[in-house]
Order: C-alpha cells, then sequence, then structure tokens
C-alpha cells in the first residue's frame, strides 16, 4: 500500500487537565488507537535513502533547551565502551554542538544538537557492534530499567507523539492553554520532512503493533500530560478504540476487528 498522507479524517477528544485547571488537552484518538510500533532494526528504512540502518536517527537529536541536554549530558556520564560505540569520539571531540549552517533554512540560526559521526548520530550504535544496533541512550535506559525520557533528548522520547501548545481564548473572555497529543507526521519535521524518503507513522509496514500507541507509549505520555491526565486519556482511548469505527481509524492500520482490543 503507498505511503498514507495527510488528510484522512481524524477524531479527537478534549478535556481538562486534572492537575492544571488553566490547561485543555486536545488528543487526536485517530493516532493514539493505531497500531504503528517502531520496527527499527526490523524492516525500517530509515528516512534517508540508502541508510536503513540508521532509522530516525541520521540528522542527530536538536535539544529541546539548555535543561534537555544537561539530562543527556547526566546519562552521557554512564555510558561506557561497552555500552557506546563511538565514546572515543565523544571524549576527544564532544558529543554535542552546533548544528551545520548549511542545513538551515534562510534566516534559521543553528541550535544545540548531537554530533554526527559517520553520517549519523554520534549516540547510534552500528549494526555489528557488539552491546547492539541502536542508540547507545535507549541501551542505558534499557540496562538500567529507567525510562528512555530519563536518558534520551526530548525529540528522540518523544517521537512519534507529538506535543504542541496554544493559547485559547474562549468567547467570554476567558483563556486557557490548548496540549495538544497527536502523531509527529512526516509534515511535523517542516519543509524538510517532504523529503524523507521513508517515514514510518504514514506506512502500513509500521502499522503492526499488538497494542494501541496509548498503551504501549504510556510511560511517555504520562511525561508529556501527568499521570491523571493519562488515565482520563487512557479510558477515553479504550473506548473509542472498542467501537471498531472502519471509518475512524489510521488508514495505515490493517483492518481489524469491532470488538475491543486485546
Amino acid at each position: 500500500m503507498p505511503e498514507v498522507l495527510i488528510g484522512f479524517p481524524r477524531a479527537s477528544v478534549e478535556f481538562s487537565d486534572p492537575a492544571e485547571a488553566d490547561t485543555v488537552f486536545r488528543c487526536d484518538l485517530i493516532w493514539l488507537t493505531s497500531r504503528w510500533s517502531c520496527i527499527f532494526g526490523r524492516g525500517c528504512q530509515g528516512i534517508v535513502a540508502g541508510r536503513p540502518d540508521d532509522g530516525c536517527c541520521t540528522f542527530g537529536a536538536h535539544f529541546t533547551d539548555d535543561e534537555d541536554e544537561q539530562r543527556v549530558g547526566l546519562a552521557v556520564a554512564q555510558l561506557d565502551g561497552a555500552t557506546w560505540q563511538h565514546r572515543d569520539q565523544a571524549l576527544s571531540a564532544g558529543w554535542a554542538g552546533l548544528g551545520d549552517p548549511r542545513d538551515l533554512a534562510e534566516g534559521e540560526t543553528p541550535s544545540r544538537r548531537t554530533r554526527i559521526v559517520d553520517g549519523a548520530c554520534i549516540f547510534l550504535n552500528r549494526v555489528g557492534f557488539p552491546a547492539g544496533q541502536g542508540c547507545a541512550l535507549h541501551l542505558l535506559a534499557d540496562q538500567q530499567g529507567r525510562e528512555l525520557a530519563e536518558t534520551k533528548p526530548d525529540v528522540c522520547w518523544q517521537l512519534p507523539l507529538r506535543r504542541q501548545f496554544r493559547a485559547v481564548t474562549r468567547a467570554d473572555g476567558t483563556s486557557y492553554t490548548e496540549v495538544s497529543i497527536g502523531e509527529f507526521g512526516r509534515e511535523a519535521w517542516g519543509p524538510g520532512g517532504a523529503d524523507l524518503a521513508w517515514y514510518c507513522t504514514s506506512n502500513t509496514e509500521a502499522h503492526g503493533g499488538t497494542e494501541p500507541v496509548y498503551r504501549h507509549s504510556r510511560a511517555e505520555l504520562v511525561a508529556l500530560m501527568g499521570g491523571a491526565a493519562y488515565e482520563l486519556l487512557a479510558g477515553l482511548c479504550a473506548d473509542f478504540d472498542g467501537h471498531g469505527s472502519s471509518l475512524l481509524r489510521h488508514p495505515a492500520d490493517p483492518v481489524r476487528g469491532s470488538g475491543p482490543s486485546s
């Protein structure tokens, strides 16, 4: 099946944050109940043609802010050569810095990001590395029994979830912050998204998971919205998923029955 492009029907739900009266969540039920799952190393074609083993790590990770970089730095200090293939390069030249100005759009200023080594992120252990292929920071979290949000850059542990903020003013003059939770689709990458060779959220190959996104990404969603809000969301997702509408599902998903997901 060809890649599913934006424009298909979406269904969302809105509810107030139990922990913050002036915050309203707007959540994409189509994405959160989809059967997308990461297939890195299991059929992922990568975002750059000819580099399937990079997954989405080719360009490195841009840090959200100083706190994001500092948190990653604490994890980096716990990596050793058995866990991190490019540790020696990091010790000699650093693991983060400003992005290449040649990669920026006109008027855009460089931001700090993880360094690129041999064409991909410095934290990406390549195929054949004894500890395994993939992100060294991800491997560290798995080894220590920690959540990915504790070791990886924000953009990495969140992807392909997308959180956006918007100020909303009601007709009566009161206002609130809308926090949307949805799919980090191809268009979310900006103008460069159209140039990605392949993208997982839009392809049927990555929509064969046994659990919906809201379940297998529970830890990430709790980090993004808080535990109480997540519990509300999970109940709403389960109800929506249980009705099994063939019209209101992610078009990259396989056809499934009308009963509740197992």
